[in-house]
């Protein structure tokens, strides 16, 4: 199967519906610079921001804009990076699960709303699966594939080797898919706001 192709209109009009359905709302822009005027838009003044290590919101000058510091915002992960002791590090890092927004992407995405997430120590997921009161994922539509299983399939057999590699190259180690979220849908009673921002634009794996 080829995971790289970007998904039809019709497909992505029935993940609009399916995620809408599951308590997602869904924004489909054409690039991934209009995906960052989109965060741009959603996250207000003075909100404090969390974001998983993305390919995807690398690639649309997320985090470059994001280290830049002029958005403000309160950069929770620059704080917890700029601490040296260790004992107020790991601190910041519980208050960091607590962030208003949290932003990252998903690995793949079924016609059927849901999708799959997954980590090599699990350290973005309390953010996803509960404690950031707003998520916002950027996904490129060349994620979608038609149900759930084929998501674990595009998973296992295409992202997971990518990541490998990638970060072998970056960092010297390797990743492992240790923890898997499905997401099945978003309670109401939660009262979270989780956006996707679907991109007609090849980006991540």
């Amino acid at each position: 199967m080829d995971y790289n192709t970007l998904a039809t209109k019709e497909s992505i009009e029935k993940v609009v519906e399916a995620l809408s359905a599951r308590n997602v709302e869904a924004l489909v822009v054409e690039s991934g610079s209009d995906a960052l005027l989109k965060i741009k838009e959603l996250i207000p003044q003075g909100a404090s921001v969390m974001n998983g290590a993305s390919v995807t919101l690398e690639q649309i000058g997320f985090v470059d804009y994001l280290k830049g510091g002029e958005h403000g915002w309160n950069n929770l992960h620059e704080g917890i990076i700029a601490e040296k002791d260790s004992a107020k590090q790991a601190q910041l890092r519980k208050l960091g699960v607590l962030s208003d927004y949290y932003l990252g992407s998903v690995h793949a995405l079924a016609e059927t709303g849901q999708f799959v997430i997954a980590s090599n120590t699990g350290s973005q997921l309390p953010h996803v699966v509960y404690s950031s009161r707003n998520l916002i994922f950027v996904v490129s539509t060349k994620k979608i594939v038609p149900t759930l299983p084929d998501a674990m399939t595009r998973l296992m057999e295409h992202v997971i080797p990518l990541e490998e590699k990638h970060m072998q190259e970056k960092y010297g180690v390797g990743t492992a898919p240790n923890k898997i979220v499905t997401w099945n849908g978003e309670s109401a009673y939660n009262g979270r706001k989780i956006k996707m921002i679907l991109v007609n634009e090849d980006l991540g794996f």
